[in-house]
């Protein structure tokens, strides 16, 4: 007998769009995965399992207008504010702070009937690559815990993976959806710069940061950006909306054509090896899109070397950008600290060349890979890593950053572009640890990188594919 986890998302909401199946059901369900799991895993920071259970029972009898996703559990990432619900940013200097209002995402997905189960795990104010902090201790790897999940999603990753929620809410700013997708074996998306508000308390002054969906399947994560992408007002970037009538959903459901598809896999960061499974799994990856009638070619890593010293400048000053008194200072964490005593000395005219550096390389490289519908690459240059690598109190914050490097090294770089980026989990060790690909669409591309996203799960499916205590 099929369990209720089992399902996808949509078919979840399907199930209570026929009256099979009541929200309250559904939450019920995962809170108890969640009683059982979570704490060999941390996953969650905070667990609402009252408000779920209120808001469930609240919608049976009175659906109202559904959407494709109406009635079905959701998580969202802590560094994003909820009202009368913790919001940690992972950091212990803000271990008790509530805020008063809703982020419009926040806003968007319970008005769309999704239900949040909590607040998902996530490294101090997002700056690493994997997840661990001093509140919920680190997000371990359903697939072998002794590992990180990655990062800064983390806990999003982990509950989806281990089926603690059917999709979840992330965030990335370098990578922080597709490195955990990646690590997790999850369909994880970076949506374009202003696909999705970052609203009404967001600030990411150099265009880094966007939010987007981890799902087990592709048309998940398309319903749950349908409810997300909507444009509000204020919001600094707009990405062009779809025509009247379409969803990102509906696209998901389209063929693709025959697209032209650039590869690399070499790293424009020197000095980076890029691990033999991540490779294999890239030419895996082209393999699957050939026999799909794409035409694949290799390309040069459409980056230089510079790019990445921009992004650590900018990195540096945006880690200050949680206020945070000076009492509370060494309540955080030690890379967290080094971040910011790099980015304190910065001025305004190093961190204006830092962003016009970044906006620079953004133009070439989108001009370098026009005349491709997509470009692949590996999503990691390593394989997720024992939880002690990145131990903060066992290494010096720069090696410990440095350490950090081989996971960032395809990814950041389109938070840059602001480019969406999908991570598909294609491929698998020997010992079963999922290894990822990324697909990089055109610029507000994400209809024509979900269709094609779509017809590669169709032809190699992967959400089959469970962690062992599934």
């Amino acid at each position: 007998m099929t369990e209720l986890h089992e399902l996808s998302a949509l078919e979840q909401a399907a199930a209570v769009r026929a009256g099979e199946v009541a929200p309250v059901e559904l939450v019920r369900h995962y809170l108890a995965r969640i009683e059982r799991l979570n704490e060999r895993y941390g996953a969650f920071v905070t667990v609402t399992g009252e408000r779920a259970i209120a808001q469930a029972e609240a919608m049976t009898g009175r659906p109202g207008r559904p959407t494709p996703l109406s009635g079905v559990p959701t998580a969202i990432k802590d560094l994003t504010p909820t009202a009368g619900v913790r919001t940690t940013y992972g950091s212990r200097a803000f271990a008790d702070h509530v805020p008063d209002r809703d982020a419009h995402v926040v806003t968007l997905l319970r008005r769309a009937g999704m239900i949040s189960l909590g607040k998902t795990n996530t490294p101090e104010f997002g700056l690493c690559c994997y997840t661990d902090n001093d509140l919920a201790g680190p997000a371990r790897n359903p697939w072998d815990r002794a590992r990180t999940a990655g990062g800064s999603s983390g806990g999003a990753a982990a509950a989806v993976a281990l089926g603690l929620a059917p999709v979840a809410h992330g965030s990335d700013g370098g990578g922080s959806i597709r490195i955990p997708a990646s690590s997790c074996g999850l369909f994880g998306l970076k949506t374009s710069r202003g696909r999705i508000s970052a609203g009404p308390d967001g600030t990411d002054v150099s265009g880094l940061s966007v939010q987007g969906p981890l799902a087990r399947t592709v048309r998940d994560a398309a319903a749950m950006l349908d409810l997300m992408a909507v444009p509000m007002p204020g919001d600094p970037h707009w990405a062009p909306p779809l025509p009247d009538g379409e969803t990102f959903l509906g696209h998901a459901g389209r063929e693709p054509g025959r697209l032209r598809i650039g590869r690399y896999a070499e790293p424009a960061a020197p000095g980076v090896d890029v691990d033999p499974a991540c490779v294999e799994a890239w030419e895996h990856a082209s393999r699957v899109l050939e026999g799909l009638g794409h035409e694949v070619e290799d390309i040069p890593a459409p980056f230089d070397p510079e790019v990445f010293a921009f992004f650590v400048t900018v990195w540096g000053v945006q880690s200050l950008a949680h206020g945070v008194d000076a009492d509370a200072e060494e309540k955080l964490r030690p890379v967290t600290r080094a971040w910011r005593e790099y980015g304190r000395p910065i001025d305004g005219a190093g961190f204006a060349a830092a962003v016009g550096g970044m906006q620079r390389a953004a133009r070439a490289s989108i001009e370098a890979t026009a005349r491709y519908d997509a470009v692949l690459t590996p999503t990691l240059a390593a394989l997720p890593q024992p939880v002690e690598f990145f131990d903060e109190k066992d290494t010096e914050p720069l090696d410990n950053l440095r350490r950090q490097r081989a996971f960032t090294v395809f990814t950041g770089v389109y938070n840059m572009t602001g480019q969406p980026v999908a991570n598909l989990p294609l491929h698998r060790t020997g010992d079963g640890l999922p290894v990822g690909v990324s697909l990089v669409g055109r610029p507000a591309g994400e209809a024509a990188l979900l269709a094609l996203c779509a017809q590669v799960e169709a032809a190699a499916p992967w959400h089959r594919h469970r962690p062992p205590e599934w």
